[in-house]
C-alpha cells in the first residue's frame, strides 16, 4: 500500500512547565469574552484564580462554571450552557480533567448551534464551527485537549454517547505538566493507564484504504504514517515513566513524560482512533460504575491477544518502543512480549487482572458483550472484525482472567 498520512490536531499546541501562563496571550486573539468550565475541585484553586486575572490583565472578562459533573451527564451540561448564554462569550476554555474539557466542547457547540446535545451523536453531526476552545488538562490520561470527540452521558441510554466531528478540536492546547503534580497516585494511574490504552489501540488500529475523500467519511481515518509516529512516541514516553510517576508523585520527570505521552496518544487516536478494549468500557462502565481508565486498561490485554493474528507487526513493533530486551523466535513471540509487558506494567500500578475484579457480574457478560457492538466508531477501528461471538470471547475470558488461555485459543485457531 502506498504511503498515507493524515492529521487532525489542535491550531496550536503547547506542552512545558509553566506553559499556563501563556493561555491570555492566545485568548487575547479569540475576542474578550471568556466561559471558562471546570470542576468544583478548581473552583476555588490557585489555578483557576491565577487564569482569571491573567485573563482579566489581558482585557479579557470571564465567567466560570465549575458545576462539572465526572463523566458528563447532559443536565450538567445544559446548566452551563445557560451560564454561557447569559454571559456572551467568544470561546470556551476547558480547565481539568477529562470531563472538563468535554462540557468545554459540548457547551462550544451548543452555544453556537443550539438544539439539544442529542441532535449531534455520532459522527459528522456537527454542522459548522464551534466557538473556539481553549484546553487545559490538569490529568495526564484522556487527550481531548487533542482530539475531536466529547464523551457524555445521556441516563436513557444507560452508556455513555460519543459526539465525533472535525469541529470540535480544540483551538488551543496548553500541557503544563505542572498541573499534574499534586494528582494522587490512583489517579495518575487509571489516567496514564488510558493515554497508553489510546496509544496502542490507534498503532493497532484497521488501516484504510485511502481513497480521495476518506477524510470526509470518517472522523476516524485509521491507522496512518503521521498518526503512527505519535502512537509510538507515545508509547515509549508512558513505558518509560508511568510507573515511576505512580510510585512516587515527587518524580516530576516522569509526570512530565506521562503528560507528553498523553499529549502524543491523543493526537494519535485522535486521527486513527480507539476498538475493542474502549467499545466493551462503555458497558462495563455503566454497569461497574468504575473509572473509564480502569476499565480500558484491564481490557487491553485481553484485545490484544484476540487481536494478535491481525496485528502482529505492530504488536512487535510495540515491544520495541517499550524498550524490551531482545527475545527468541520471531514476530509472534515478539507481540507476546508486548502483550506480556502491558499487563504486567498495568498490575503493577494498580489495574485489575479481571473484569471479576473490576467489580462486573457474571450475568452481566452476555449484556455487555451485546452492547460493546453498538459502538459502531470504536468497533469498525478494530483490526480484526468483532462480532458478537468475538465480543463473548473477548468479555468472557477478561472475566475470568484466563488471558493464557485465549492466547493459546487464537494459536490453535490461526
Amino acid at each position: 500500500m502506498s504511503l498515507f498520512a493524515a492529521a487532525r490536531a489542535p491550531r496550536h499546541v503547547v506542552f512545558g512547565r509553566g506553559q499556563r501562563a501563556a493561555v491570555a496571550g492566545y485568548a487575547r486573539d479569540l475576542g474578550n469574552r471568556a466561559l471558562i468550565c471546570t470542576d468544583e475541585r478548581l473552583g476555588g484553586s490557585r489555578e483557576l484564580a491565577e487564569l482569571v486575572d491573567s485573563l482579566a490583565v489581558a482585557g479579557i472578562e470571564s465567567v466560570v462554571f465549575d458545576r462539572t459533573l465526572p463523566e458528563v451527564p447532559l443536565s450538567s451540561i445544559d446548566r452551563c450552557v445557560e451560564a454561557g448564554r447569559a454571559f456572551g462569550p467568544d470561546m470556551v476554555i476547558g480547565l481539568g480533567g477529562g470531563s472538563c474539557l468535554d462540557i468545554a466542547k459540548a457547551a462550544s457547540l451548543m452555544l453556537a448551534h443550539g438544539g439539544s446535545i442529542r441532535d449531534y451523536y455520532g459522527e459528522f453531526k456537527v454542522p459548522g464551527p464551534v466557538l473556539p476552545i481553549i484546553a487545559i488538562p490538569t490529568t495526564a490520561g484522556t487527550g481531548s485537549e487533542a482530539t475531536p470527540v466529547a464523551v457524555v452521558a445521556d441516563t436513557e441510554r444507560t452508556l455513555k454517547v460519543g459526539i465525533a466531528s472535525p469541529h470540535l478540536i480544540p483551538h488551543v492546547a496548553i500541557c503544563d505538566p505542572e498541573l499534574t503534580y499534586s494528582a494522587p497516585s490512583g489517579l495518575a494511574a487509571v489516567a496514564g493507564a488510558d493515554a497508553m490504552v489510546h496509544a496502542i489501540e490507534a498503532y493497532t488500529a484497521i488501516r484504510r484504504d485511502p481513497v480521495p475523500g476518506i477524510t470526509q467519511e470518517h472522523v476516524f481515518l485509521g491507522k496512518n504514517a503521521i498518526s503512527d509516529s505519535y502512537a509510538l512516541l507515545a508509547i515509549a514516553h508512558l513505558g518509560q515513566s508511568l510507573e515511576r510517576a505512580v510510585k512516587d508523585a515527587t518524580d516530576h520527570e516522569a509526570r512530565d513524560g506521562v503528560m507528553f505521552g498523553a499529549l502524543a496518544a491523543g493526537m494519535a487516536f485522535g486521527v486513527a482512533g480507539c476498538s475493542a478494549a474502549h467499545a466493551i468500557q462503555y458497558p462495563v462502565g455503566a454497569s461497574t460504575h468504575t473509572t473509564h481508565g480502569a476499565g480500558v486498561a484491564c481490557l487491553l490485554p485481553y484485545a490484544m491477544e484476540y487481536n494478535l493474528p491481525a496485528a502482529t507487526p505492530e504488536m512487535a513493533r510495540v515491544a520495541d518502543a517499550l524498550g524490551l530486551p531482545p527475545t527468541e523466535g520471531g514476530q509472534v513471540e515478539r507481540a507476546y512480549a508486548a502483550i506480556d509487558a502491558i499487563a504486567r506494567l498495568f498490575g503493577v500500578i494498580g489495574i485489575p487482572k479481571s473484569l471479576r475484579l473490576l467489580g462486573l457480574r457474571e450475568d452481566k457478560l452476555g449484556w455487555v458483550a451485546e452492547q460493546s457492538l453498538g459502538a459502531t466508531r470504536l468497533v469498525k477501528n478494530n483490526p480484526r472484525q468483532l462480532d458478537l461471538e468475538a465480543m463473548t470471547t473477548i468479555v468472557g475470558t477478561a472475566f475470568s482472567g484466563d488471558r493464557l488461555g485465549l492466547r493459546r485459543q487464537i494459536a490453535l485457531e490461526a
